[in-house]
């Protein structure tokens, strides 16, 4: 089966570990505070939802959703900069919830920062509304970020 996933030139594939380095590299590119390797290494050991989008053959894209008690959690959706405004972001969004659902979550959260608009206006487009917010949940070059919380019925 790794053969044939790595051999997968076009559209979605579940994230192996061997991945990491190019997840890496667009995650450092498209967030100024990105996750560690480290953090995605735990994702893919605890049995999290973690996914690639590919493009020509190359990962341009990628997701890590938590799945429990009927709930997701999307905690990681990340697009390259040079792939972004193409859809791919929505793909990936829809992929992960198609996957809560078939696995019987009737809910889905997320957050985002408050500065992230393009974010913010998929998330909105896609059904989700906002729930709240946290105060100083992210880190930011001022000091902290609020998150911005939604919420979806899947």
């Amino acid at each position: 089966m790794v053969a044939v996933l790595r051999h997968c030139t076009q559209g979605l594939r579940p994230m192996l570990a061997e991945d990491l380095p190019r997840v890496m590299e667009i995650e450092t590119r498209a967030y100024e505070y990105s996750w560690s390797e480290q953090i995605f290494r735990d994702c893919l050991q605890s049995g999290y939802s973690c996914w690639v989008y590919l493009q020509e053959g190359e990962i341009v894209a990628h997701g890590v959703m938590m799945e429990v008690a009927g709930e997701c959690h999307i905690l990681n959706l990340c697009v390259d900069p040079d792939w972004q405004r193409r859809g791919i972001g929505r793909r990936m969004l829809r992929h992960l919830l198609g996957v809560a659902r078939r696995r019987g979550a009737d809910t889905a959260f997320l957050e985002v920062r408050v500065s992230n608009e393009a974010a913010i206006r998929l998330y909105e487009s896609e059904g989700f509304c906002e729930t709240g917010r946290r105060r100083d949940y992210y880190p930011a070059a001022g000091g902290r970020e609020d998150a911005v919380l939604f919420a979806k019925a899947l």
